[in-house]
């Protein structure tokens, strides 16, 4: 459960806090569990932890709800609902706040978005990954591909604010099928896509597939290849290109991933969720046994990080970008230093002679050949060992 929220400065969240799948896809790395024992109880310290750390929200107003996962469209619309009602009973929340559900298309039956159209969610993030058999087969996904095109089909007969996540570099897809891919999203006129590479995390049961030859390898100049047919494709649209993996219509961009990105703090809920307040990181422990028993006990199971003024500066130009805003050199003097400042500019200096990077209205971006490339270019802007 992601809630950002709002005073004079804003607060958002990011993170995966509904840790349950039906099964697990073979590229995922985040925490979850297909055992659905402890789901009721685990939604009880869900509701009691946000009453627990009522006070780190300093009475600032909640713009926007969150529901991340594993998969939170395992969930009933009751125990959805008991959520957001306990986010309602203790704190401010504007009178239209962006509340998101992410789903999977086998959980999106008629049924199940009928009652989601009747709640408070107003924004849908589905998780198509592609509209291929052999795609969802590879990753193992619990859908199938009839399922997502019906569930986008019904879905947009009662939602407007619908994002399609798609996955791009996926072995053995071709060029033209990931084009496909686009087209067919495109198709249903959805307003958001967020789309990412194939990536082969360790411990995973893909990497496992790939070292033993089951699996082919992910080829990463097709992947970045497939990156700019996306860019290309979703342009002819109208989809502004506003982080390095999302794309949205003028007005359809994530609220809640945006004040993310533009550095907010937000609050985590869940086991395994994260939480940033300007200063400070935190994380609570990734077991749901030990997240329910602290809970139980009235004790937050969070390990907190402060952040020094290099950690704040790189988690900024990281986050910056890989966005349209940028990092601005601005705000990099007045928040970080004169000496950061001038730092970036020397360390960019090859990437902008390479035409990756450029300076625009004092604001360091990316170009188009740099986008793929922006979070290879930001760890090479990162500042080290300075207090």
């Amino acid at each position: 459960l992601h809630y950002p929220l709002r005073r004079q400065r804003q607060m958002c969240i990011r993170d995966r806090h509904i840790p349950f799948c039906k099964q697990a896809c073979f590229y995922c790395d985040f925490h979850f569990s297909t055992s659905l024992k402890k789901k009721d109880v685990l939604i009880d310290s869900l509701t009691h932890e946000i009453k627990l750390r009522k006070n780190e929200l300093n009475n600032d107003i909640i713009e926007t709800i969150y529901f991340g996962g594993g998969t939170p469209s395992i969930l009933s619309q009751l125990e959805i609902d008991s959520i957001i009602d306990a986010v309602y009973e203790i704190h401010e929340v504007v009178s239209n706040p962006e509340i998101t559900l992410e789903a999977n298309p086998d959980d999106l039956t008629n049924t199940k978005i009928k009652e989601l159209a009747k709640s408070r969610i107003n924004r849908l993030s589905i998780g198509i990954q592609s509209f291929f058999e052999q795609d969802l087969k590879l990753m193992n996904r619990a859908h199938n591909a009839y399922e997502a095109k019906n569930c986008l089909s019904e879905a947009t007969r009662y939602f407007e604010n619908i994002s399609v996540d798609l996955i791009y570099g996926i072995p053995g897809a071709s060029n033209k099928q990931w084009k496909k891919n686009i087209e067919i999203a495109l198709s249903y006129g959805i307003p958001h896509i967020s789309s990412y590479a194939l990536t082969v995390e360790p411990k995973t049961a893909l990497a496992s597939f790939i070292k033993k030859g089951i699996i082919e390898n992910v080829d990463d100049q097709q992947a970045q290849e497939q990156f700019y047919i996306l860019i290309d494709e979703v342009s002819k649209h109208n989809f502004i290109h506003y982080e390095l993996s999302n794309f949205g219509k003028e007005g359809s961009f994530s609220k809640n991933n945006s004040s993310y990105w533009k550095g907010k703090s937000y609050l985590g809920i869940g086991p395994s969720a994260h939480s940033f307040n300007g200063e400070q990181r935190s994380w609570n422990v990734k077991k749901n046994s030990k997240y329910i028993a602290a809970i139980q006990q009235n004790k937050l199971p969070i390990k907190r990080e402060l952040l020094s003024t290099t950690d704040r500066y790189n988690e900024y130009i990281m986050t910056g970008l890989r966005t349209i805003w940028g990092v601005s050199l601005e705000k990099v003097t007045k928040e970080f230093g004169k000496e950061y400042n001038t730092y970036l500019l020397l360390q960019s200096e090859k990437y902008r002679a390479e035409e990756l990077l450029y300076i625009e209205d004092e604001k360091l971006k990316t170009t188009q050949k740099g986008k793929f490339l922006s979070d290879g270019i930001s760890a090479d802007l990162f500042k080290l060992n300075v207090s």
